[in-house]
């Protein structure tokens, strides 16, 4: 049981990160066939594609961006280092599984 929950959550994390490429995260499952994969991971795309559907349709349908908010400066470019390690910090902190799975990646790496 647990076995299996690690083995999903890994290759989740693997095929989201990966982009989707199904026959580099299969040999990591030890699933035979690439079939097995898309049959027990693939609704995970499906979650990010319906994300992505969402957040093009608020941006088309919101109007023209004016060029006032287009000049404006994305807000993590004004932090200097210590800030953003600060705010990495503060997000792993309130995101436990993100760190593991960092930390599980950096091991594959």
């Amino acid at each position: 049981m647990v076995f299996h929950s690690i083995r999903h959550t890994s290759t989740t994390y693997k095929l989201m990160l990966s982009g989707g490429d199904i026959k580099g995260v299969q040999g990591d499952t030890g699933h035979a066939q690439a079939s097995m994969v898309t049959e027990r991971y693939a609704h995970i795309l499906d979650d990010s594609r319906r994300m992505n559907a969402e957040r093009f349709q608020q941006q088309f349908y919101s109007g023209p961006v004016s060029e006032e908010q287009a000049a404006q400066p994305d807000p993590l470019q004004q932090l200097d280092a210590g800030e953003k390690q600060a705010l990495l910090i503060k997000l792993l902190a309130e995101s436990p599984e993100m760190a593991t799975m960092l930390k599980s990646l950096a091991q594959v790496m």
